[in-house]
Parts: C-alpha cells; sequence; structure tokens
C-alpha cells in the first residue's frame, strides 16, 4: 500500500486523458471553455480574435496533451497556453492593429453584455483603454491571482519587467478612473 492520497475525480480524469482517453480530455475541455473564454475575452476585449485564440488553445491542448506535467492545475496550464498564444499574435500584429478595429470590437462586446443584461464596470472600461503588455498582467495578477514568476515565464518577459508594467498600468487605470468620476460628478 502506498501512502499517496487517493486522486480526486478531476486528477482521474487528467491522468486518462494524458494516456490517451479522447473521452476525459473532451470532457476536460468542454469543462474548462467558459473559464477560458471569458479569460480571453478580458484579455483580448475583442471578441472574434477570443474565440479563435480559445479554439486555437484548445488545440494546442489536444496535441500537447501527453506533456502535461501535473505540475500546476488544468485550468492554469491553459491560461498559460492561451496566454503565450495572444502575446504571439500581438507580437505580429502589435503595429498592423489599428485603434478604430479594437474600439469597434470594444464596443461589440458592450452591446453584448447590454443584451445581455450584464454589467460592464468602468474598470474593464479604463481596462480596454490600456495597451495588451499592460492589460495582461494586470488581469493575471489582479483578476486571476499568478504569481510575478508565473507571469513573467508566459510572457517571456523579467520578473522586473512585469512589476514595472503592473505599477504603470495600475497608475493609468487610476487616473483614467479618477478622470471618470470628474466627468460625472
Amino acid at each position: 500500500m502506498s501512502s499517496a492520497e487517493p486522486l480526486t475525480e478531476d486528477e482521474q480524469q487528467i491522468a486518462r486523458a494524458v494516456r490517451g482517453d479522447d473521452e476525459a480530455l473532451a470532457g476536460l475541455l468542454r469543462s474548462s471553455y467558459g473559464m477560458l473564454y471569458k479569460y480571453m475575452l478580458k484579455v483580448t476585449m475583442n471578441k472574434p480574435m477570443a474565440e479563435d485564440l480559445v479554439q486555437d488553445t484548445m488545440l494546442r491542448a489536444i496535441e500537447r496533451i501527453g506533456s502535461f506535467q501535473h505540475k500546476s492545475k488544468f485550468s492554469t496550464w491553459l491560461i498559460s497556453i492561451a496566454t503565450r498564444r495572444y502575446i504571439d499574435e500581438m507580437r505580429k500584429e502589435q503595429r498592423s492593429r489599428r485603434w478604430q478595429s479594437e474600439e469597434q470590437a470594444l464596443q461589440g462586446i458592450r452591446f453584448q453584455a447590454a443584451l445581455q443584461q450584464q454589467d460592464w464596470p468602468d474598470a474593464l472600461d479604463a481596462l480596454g483603454g490600456l495597451s495588451y503588455d499592460m492589460r495582461v498582467p494586470i488581469l493575471l495578477k489582479y483578476y486571476y491571482g499568478y504569481a510575478y514568476e508565473e507571469i513573467a515565464a508566459w510572457m517571456d518577459i523579467p520578473v522586473g519587467t512585469v512589476k514595472s508594467r503592473l505599477h504603470n498600468g495600475l497608475t493609468k487605470l487610476r487616473k483614467e478612473l479618477k478622470g471618470d468620476e470628474k466627468t460625472r460628478g
């Protein structure tokens, strides 16, 4: 008898998926899809891009499930893949993306949220105004609770750069939100 604790149902499903059980993998991906989509929507502020990146992340997870090493939760592994994919896309398209298309996408998300009677807090508006290199660390750190080191690894930047982007991004957010309060008051 081993002294190891029995695996949870999720851990058993992950173990089966890693061993090649397609049904177990499909179940994991289905149960993670909503969480991953919401994360990517907040990161990209662009619904079509979020959808594309989630699909791409799911495909990469299918291709790489055999390399999953249980060092983190399955959802964390998916977020790391998605974040890297997004950063790769942003690096490729950094110069070609135009402000107008981002603003139209943001308006589309606001409209959809209004149709579904969801809140669209001012903080998300302000977050949408930040560049991706500040928005991603802020979301990963303060919304999802990841450590500086994880964020640095995913973004392929030094920890100090993560901290600097967090500081600068939060400063811009505070300034933007204070400016909104003055215009309403």
